[in-house]
C-alpha cells in the first residue's frame, strides 16, 4: 500500500475537484466498471482515493497508486 503525503493529497484535491469528470483508465477490481467508463468526483478521501459515481451506476472509488484514470 503506498501512503500518501499532505502535499500530494492538497495537489489531487486540486486537480480533481467535486464534480469534474474523470474516464476509467485502469482498475484492480473484479468488480471495477469497464475500463473506459467515465463519471463525476465526488471527492478526494483522506487516503487520496478518488471517489466517483460511475456513469454505469456504480461507486468504487479510483485508489491511490493503484488504479488510474484521466481528467476529462
Amino acid at each position: 500500500m503506498r501512503f500518501i503525503t499532505t502535499e500530494q493529497l492538497a495537489d489531487l484535491r486540486h486537480r480533481y475537484p467535486v464534480g469534474c469528470r474523470v474516464r476509467l483508465l485502469e482498475m484492480d477490481d473484479q468488480q471495477a466498471p469497464p475500463i473506459g467508463t467515465c463519471g463525476t468526483v465526488t471527492g478526494v478521501d483522506d487516503t487520496g482515493s478518488i471517489m466517483v459515481a460511475w456513469d454505469n451506476g456504480g461507486s468504487l472509488n479510483i485508489l491511490y497508486g493503484i488504479d488510474r484514470c484521466q481528467k476529462i
